[in-house]
């Protein structure tokens, strides 16, 4: 249900928030730290990832995204022209890119690893900071320019490669979608659920992984993964009316965290089983959550205070915690650390990332925003 009382995050002309799909979505976050941290020890190897379907988060962040976006602005187009849109969606999400892309460049030389990264000692200082002045556009780069030698947009921050396809996701609604009647929007994330299942269950990887790089086939996941939740959720906030879900904030953080951590489907001899489990959580459990979450109602002091530090560090966790994570998983690789030895780092990577988010949150993003928003909307 919503709530009148504003987060932290929200300004004095923002709708009243969601407050359990604001805490959802931090808890997903947390989830692609502890997946990632974990996916230091696989190798790239999915098929024994602990936390095995932890990057399934990204889809359910498309799908939290369209859905609060035909929420705050479905209503508004009469009163709100194209480049008031786009100001406060850039002034909602860019501060901390640039805070991410400048975190990622400090970071950088603390994860030279001459088995991950043998490249990287030679880089010089002007072009990583040419890097850093790019990733503040969120502009991909290739070529030379991609420092790390990973293949990666961003090779500073590379979950930034998400922000990119939101931006398209933006850009998309405003431009297009928002004008499409019911039917013709459902139509579009039939389409679009379709290319997500066959993308799924063909993969030569068995999964939906991928996105963060500019080749045609990589372009061809971010699209295809962006399209169906993001429109989904849109078109989930327009038909369907929130009911009333008792204890829906515990009952949707279980299967929250009980789809991004069920084990691997099928194997190496039946990828496409994998897929499909993909499919349906994407499809089926993550607009269905999303309902739970928009259903229910945060009750007492201290369930009210967790689920808004849980939404006000969400993004920030998300877009500043991978360039720990490469030092993490330099020092692993390089000195063969096991996950038994590692697993204090670990936790002190996960602590950090929530401390520096929260950091990020209080003395830059929101003082920024607030400016930005007087200055520039009104």
């Amino acid at each position: 249900m919503l709530s009148p009382a504003a987060p932290t995050t929200a300004f004095s002309d923002s709708k009243s928030h969601y407050e359990i799909l604001d805490g959802l979505r931090g808890i997903a976050a947390i989830m692609v730290v502890v997946f990632h941290l974990f996916e230091t020890f696989t190798g790239g190897n999915h098929l024994i990832q602990i936390i095995n379907h932890g990057y399934l988060a990204v889809d359910f962040f498309f799908v939290l995204s369209g859905f609060v976006i035909g929420y705050a602005y479905d209503d508004r187009w009469g009163k709100m022209s194209l480049k008031d849109f786009f100001k406060r969606r850039l002034i909602r999400l860019h501060p901390m890119i640039i805070m991410g892309m400048i975190i990622g460049a400090i970071c950088f030389y603390f994860s030279e690893s001459p088995i991950l990264f043998p490249q990287m000692n030679q880089v010089p200082v002007w072009k990583l900071l040419l890097v850093m002045l790019i990733g503040f556009t969120l502009l991909p780069v290739r070529g030379s320019l991609e420092i790390r030698g990973w293949g990666e947009m961003h090779p500073l921050n590379g979950p930034a490669w998400t922000l990119f396809y939101e931006y398209i996701g933006n850009i998309l609604y405003a431009l297009f979608l928002r004008k499409f009647s019911n039917t013709l929007l459902a139509i579009f994330v039939f389409l679009a659920g379709c290319a997500l299942i066959h993308l799924a269950v063909t993969s030569p990887h068995g999964d939906v992984v991928g996105g963060w790089s500019l080749t045609p086939d990589q372009i061809r996941v971010g699209l295809t993964r962006l399209l169906y939740p993001f429109f989904a959720g849109l078109l989930l906030s327009r038909i369907v009316k929130p009911g009333r879900v008792k204890n829906a904030f515990l009952w949707c953080s279980v299967l929250i965290i009980a789809v991004l951590s069920f084990p691997r489907v099928g194997g190496s001899d039946n990828l496409w089983m994998n897929g499909l489990y993909d499919s349906l959580s994407i499809v089926l459990l993550f607009p269905l959550i999303v309902y739970l979450g928009a259903s229910g109602e945060v009750k007492g002091k201290y369930s009210l205070m967790i689920t808004r530090f849980l939404g006000d560090i969400s993004y920030p966790i998300y877009i500043i915690h991978y360039p720990l994570i490469y030092i993490f998983t330099a020092w692993v690789v390089d000195n063969q650390v096991s996950m038994q030895e590692a697993w204090p780092v670990g936790l002190l990577v996960l602590f950090a990332s929530i401390a520096i988010a929260y950091g990020s949150l209080k003395w830059y993003d929101i003082p920024v925003r607030r400016w930005l928003m007087k200055q520039f909307t009104k």
